[in-house]
């Protein structure tokens, strides 16, 4: 069964965004996206100041299951990624909602942040199977 932290906000896409202060966020993918892809081989994150809309494709990571896009839960600037993931992809599958996040945005637009759900709203889109 997977783990949703309840103060972090979520995509319906699979990603996980986390308030750090001053207009910033933290990104990664959720517990169950990554259980779904498998073991991570590969992940290709978006360029620092690179300027995404919600919903934009922000990257991809790789398994041995399959590909699959990362997108931007907010519009906003990349200020950081996380280069670690470079030679370490699995951190993303032992740690996804800490040591396996994957970049930080500058928000542009705080109302996108009432389109993402909550703890139990992602659960409840989990379990429907959307």
């Amino acid at each position: 069964m997977s783990n949703y932290p309840s103060e972090l906000r979520y995509a319906k896409s699979h990603e996980w965004l986390r308030d750090d202060g001053n207009g910033l966020y933290t990104v990664g993918i959720t517990e169950h996206a990554q259980e779904l892809l498998g073991d991570l081989v590969y992940v290709e994150l978006p360029e620092v100041g690179a300027e995404l809309n919600a919903g934009d494709s922000a990257g991809v990571v790789e398994s041995v299951k399959a590909a699959s896009d990362i997108y931007a839960p907010v519009s906003g600037e990349v200020v950081a990624v996380n280069e670690t993931l470079a030679d370490a992809p699995e951190k993303v599958n032992k740690e996804p909602f800490k040591g396996g996040w994957l970049f930080k945005i500058k928000i542009s637009e705080e109302a996108e942040l009432d389109d993402l759900l909550d703890a139990d709203g992602y659960a409840e889109h989990v379990d429907s199977g959307e």
